[in-house]
């Protein structure tokens, strides 16, 4: 937690400088507009995989949630349609079928 208060409030910039010799290099600034030093860019990353593990961790069970709120309310349908198919069957066999020539 100690990292995350440290890192909180630093926003880190990188650009690309251009060398001749060297080809290209990264730079990362903070907000302040200082280097960071080579700790200071492996704690931003640790916290920064961090945050998106919480993330991704967060978007799957909200996936989950979601996945079992549709197949319980499947279910509840198919249980649903299923005792009204049973309960006109009870009828018809009480009563004898509807709708087939009887005149009564």
């Amino acid at each position: 937690m100690a990292m995350r208060s440290s890192l909180s409030g630093l926003a880190v910039n990188r650009t690309r400088l251009m060398d001749s010799t060297r080809g290209s290099m990264s730079r990362f600034f903070s907000d302040k507009g200082r280097v960071l030093s080579e700790e200071e860019r492996a704690k931003e990353t640790v916290y920064i995989q961090k945050m998106e593990k919480e993330r991704l961790e967060k978007l799957k069970l909200k996936a989950e949630k979601e996945k079992a709120a549709k197949e319980k309310e499947a279910s509840e349908k198919l249980y649903l349609h299923c005792r009204v198919i049973l309960f006109c069957r009870n009828l018809e066999r009480h009563y004898g079928s509807v709708g087939h020539g009887h005149a009564g």
